[in-house]
Order: structure tokens, then C-alpha cells, then sequence
């Protein structure tokens, strides 16, 4: 019995040692509880989106997110600060794994190298380089002396180099869905440290400049194949030689589908199949939904087993929960960015506040492209929806996210 008691009172110390007991716990608890109901929405989409083919991803990310949970506690016990001595180290351990995946260890799927293959262990060091990346450019602002027009220029350039190395790598492989979050975490930081508002006036319309171009190229694409009468399948690669962009044809027929899907694919049986099929499984939820394991889009295949249980998770939760599951769903993660911006507020120092910021970008962002991809009213980029959506590299990175987070709570007096 003595042993069970001491087991019971160091398990009790660990945990209020997590949630800084005695330090004005106060909600610190409900970001944990977030994430819990996350993953667990998340298993029983996988598992209902899967059943019928009786899958096993939904035992899989049960061992994914069991183990991302350890790291949260893990991350959430050493002190933040500790990131900011060493966060260089973690920032060229993510950029080596971006340059590991074009050697043979490189795993290639759907016509892309995205994946590092340790073993059977799959990794994406995509996720790792977004952690990496904020924390290098983190550090940088909170040494850098903002304000004289020197110092401030410097640490621009500094900050938005650390992000295009990893930006380009990522496009290279190609994967351009997931280089679009650390445009704006970097922004994000940029903003926080007060830069002027010219810089952001002049980015931002550059970026337009340069999104207008891209899209303008992916209306050239299909001008070509009608001129050539072409076929998108048979024809793969051809204006890729010819075209100044370092862009896929596949990513070419995702922007047309987004701006044109009626005269890229008009029969909605090509590039605009998924979206379609997700609109259906949404619309088709109603208020309430059809109910857990009643959903047909996902378990019948007519959204693609391929995409239903990450990219568009969201339209099995829409179909089986209908609208009312769907704003619950929006609601905790509302909960969880806000207390992440609450901590952001109670941080005592500049590296503190900034890596919760970004943190809650990134949640942001994902959230944001992801549901709206799903909803039609974003492009389909590939962006998993964080705690939810199947993948065990994206499911870890958030619980270590998080964890930093919590750690920027425990140790805020301590400064």
C-alpha cells in the first residue's frame, strides 16, 4: 500500500508541477482539456471515415497522440528559456532534415518527397522546420534592438532569411501547402516587435503582385492545353518546361480549380472532385448531423480515403456532427488560441511573448486553410488540422507547441 501511495503523490506532484500549482494555476488546466476533446474527436472521425474499410489509422494516431501528449509534459516542465540558448541547434537540426529528404532515405508518395523514412517511422520535417523556424526568429527579435532604423533593418532581414531557407526547401520537394504558414508566423513575430507599417504596406503588396502572377500562370496552363488540345493526364510536365514558375502542373490545376472550377472541370469528376465531394458531405450534415458512423462520403470512398482522414477530416466531422459539431469544434479551438494569446499577455519577457504568438498564429492559420479548403472557400493546399487530422509529425510538433506554451505560464514569475 505504501508503494501505490507513493506512486499516487508523485504522479500528483508531476501534475501540479505541469500545471505550476502554486503559481497562479487559475485555468491553466483548459488548454490540456482542448486538446484532449481534439484528439478525440479526431480518432472517432478517423476510425467512422475508415470503417467501412476497416482501416487501422484511427489505432495508429491513438499511439501518435499518447505519445505527443508525453512530449507536451515533457516540453512543459523544462524552462522556455532554454530554447533561446539553444534554439539555433533545433533551428539547423530541421533544415538537415528538409536537406535528408532528397537522399535516398527520402520517402516519395503522390509524386512528391515530403517524408524522411527512419525505420517505418515516417517523419515530416516540414512540421519540424515550422518549430525550428519560430524559434530562431524568436530569439532574434527578442536580442535585437528595435527601433533605430540600423538595428530594425537588420533584424528584418535576418528574421525573414531564417524563413525562406526553409520555405525554399519545402517548395523543392514540392510542397507548397505546407511552406504557407511561415509567411505568416513571420509577419507575426515582425508585427509583435513593432516594425513600421510601411515594411507590411509594401510586403503586402508585393505579395499580391506575386499571387496575382501565380494565378495568371495557372490560367496560361489551361490556355495551353485548349490551344494544344491537350489532355491534363497525358500532357503532365510539358508547360512546366516552358513556364518561368517553379510550379507543378498538379498545383497549376488546383489554383484554375479554386478561381474556375466550372471551366477547368466542369463535369466535377478531375482536379475539383475532392472539394465537390466535401461540400456534399458538409451540406449533407444539416443541423445535427447524420451521427457517428452514418456518414457516406468518407466510408463509401467518394471522398478519397487518401485525403478524408487529413486534409479533409473536417468534412467527415461537417457530415456526421453537422453544423452544430462543427462551431463546437471551432469553439475549443477559440478556447485554446485565446488562453494561448492570455499567456502571450502574462509573458515577462520579449522571447516569451513571441513564441506564444507565433504559436497561436500557426494554430490560426492551419485552422483558418484548412476548414476554409474544406468549405470551398480557401485552395486546396494540404494544411491538417491541428490535434485533429491524421499524421503523427503534425501531431507531436502541436503537443510540443503547446507544451512551450505551457511552460511560458509556469515559469512567467521567474523573470
Amino acid at each position: 500500500m505504501r508503494v501505490v501511495f507513493g506512486i499516487k503523490r508523485n504522479l500528483i506532484a508531476w501534475f501540479e508541477g505541469l500545471l505550476g500549482r502554486g503559481k497562479a494555476v487559475d485555468f491553466a488546466i483548459i488548454p490540456l482539456i482542448c486538446m484532449l476533446i481534439l484528439m478525440a474527436v479526431g480518432i472517432v472521425s478517423i476510425y467512422s471515415a475508415q470503417s467501412y474499410h476497416m482501416g487501422n489509422q484511427w489505432k495508429v494516431q491513438i499511439q501518435w497522440a499518447c505519445f505527443g501528449l508525453l512530449c507536451y509534459g515533457a516540453v512543459a516542465l523544462i524552462d522556455y528559456k532554454y530554447l533561446l540558448k539553444n534554439g539555433h541547434w533545433i533551428y539547423f537540426f530541421s533544415i538537415l532534415l528538409l536537406l535528408l529528404v532528397f537522399t535516398p532515405i527520402g520517402l516519395r508518395r503522390f509524386g512528391a518527397v515530403r517524408w524522411l523514412n527512419f525505420g517505418g517511422i515516417i517523419v515530416q520535417p516540414s512540421e519540424i522546420a515550422k518549430l525550428g523556424a519560430l524559434i530562431m526568429g524568436a530569439g532574434i527579435l527578442a536580442r535585437s534592438k528595435v527601433g533605430r532604423m540600423g538595428d530594425t533593418w537588420m533584424a528584418i532581414v535576418q528574421v525573414l532569411f531564417i524563413f525562406a531557407v526553409p520555405i525554399v526547401f519545402i517548395v523543392l520537394q514540392p510542397d507548397l501547402g505546407s511552406s504557407l504558414p511561415f509567411l505568416p508566423i513571420a509577419f507575426a513575430l515582425l508585427f509583435v516587435s513593432e516594425i513600421p507599417g510601411k515594411f507590411f504596406i509594401n510586403v503586402l503588396s508585393m505579395l499580391l503582385i506575386f499571387f496575382g502572377i501565380v494565378a495568371w500562370d495557372a490560367y496560361a496552363y489551361h490556355l495551353y492545353l485548349d490551344e494544344h488540345q491537350l489532355n491534363p493526364q497525358t500532357s503532365v510536365g510539358q508547360f512546366e518546361k516552358i513556364s518561368l514558375l517553379p510550379l507543378k502542373d498538379y498545383q497549376r490545376n488546383r489554383i484554375i480549380s479554386f478561381v474556375a472550377p466550372d471551366i477547368v472541370d466542369p463535369r466535377g469528376v478531375g482536379v475539383s472532385w475532392n472539394l465537390r465531394q466535401s461540400l456534399i458531405a458538409v451540406g449533407s450534415g444539416g443541423l445535427t448531423g447524420k451521427g457517428l458512423g452514418k456518414g457516406t462520403q468518407a466510408r463509401l470512398g467518394y471522398l478519397p480515403r487518401s485525403v478524408a482522414t487529413n486534409d479533409f477530416i473536417f468534412s467527415v466531422i461537417g457530415e456526421e456532427y453537422g453544423f452544430m459539431g462543427g462551431i463546437l469544434v471551432l469553439l475549443i479551438y477559440a478556447i485554446l488560441i485565446a488562453n494561448n494569446l492570455r499567456v502571450a499577455s502574462m509573458a515577462r519577457d520579449r522571447f516569451g511573448l513571441l513564441l506564444a504568438i507565433g504559436i497561436s498564429v500557426i494554430f490560426l492559420t492551419h485552422l483558418c486553410v484548412n476548414m476554409g479548403m474544406t468549405l470551398g472557400i480557401m485552395p486546396i493546399t494540404g494544411i491538417p488540422l491541428p490535434f485533429i487530422s491524421y499524421g503523427g509529425s503534425f501531431m507531436v510538433i502541436c503537443c510540443v507547441l503547446q507544451g512551450i506554451v505551457q511552460s511560458i505560464y509556469r515559469f512567467r514569475n521567474e523573470y
